[in-house]
């Protein structure tokens, strides 16, 4: 049974399998890895940096870099196996109104096609309600059909298909 859990250096090893499953350079949207290079994340030191970076990111009182938002990052395990990851971004920039909405994921090439993503995404909609939202927007690229079933299986409504900065996105609204 898949679970939510706050990132933990203890998954280092199962963390950086499903890293090696990806092609070189692919984004991996709701992991973080913007705060990491990912290369360096080799090292054990560097790891537990970046997981420690990632779970601050949720701390309002922290100053974040420009263009950042605060967030709040999950990864999906079963047991000690890295499915894959989810971030909630607290509030919109610019950028995240256009391309990248509130919630983010990802799940690694081996374990796709199993209701993860669906099921993530459905796992963390009371948690923006939790933090007083009453929508988010979840975007996905126009040619990935899995993830825009799975936000429409969320209840996700399409408010426009755009081309943006990096590529065509799908742009749908979840009411809370």
């Amino acid at each position: 049974m898949p679970e939510l859990i706050t990132p933990t250096r203890r998954l280092r090893s199962s963390w950086l399998a499903a890293r090696d499953e990806w092609p070189p350079g692919a984004h991996q949207d709701g992991t973080g890895l913007r705060l990491a290079p990912e290369a360096e994340l080799d090292s054990p030191e560097v790891f537990s940096a970046w997981v420690k970076e990632l779970r601050q990111q949720s701390d309002r009182s922290i100053a974040l870099g420009d263009g950042s938002v605060h967030a709040t990052y999950w990864w999906i395990v079963e047991g000690d196996d890295y499915l894959g990851a989810i971030d909630l971004r607290h509030y919109l920039n610019a950028v995240l109104l256009d391309i990248g909405g509130h919630i983010g994921y990802s799940i690694r090439p081996s374990a796709r096609r199993r209701g993860l993503a669906t099921w993530a995404l459905g796992a963390v909609l009371p948690e923006a309600r939790a933090f007083g939202m009453d929508q988010v927007l979840v975007t996905c690229d126009d040619d990935n059909v899995g993830s825009a079933r799975s936000i429409e299986r969320n209840g996700g409504v399409l408010e426009d298909v755009r081309t943006t900065a990096v590529g065509v996105k799908r742009r749908y609204w979840i009411t809370l």
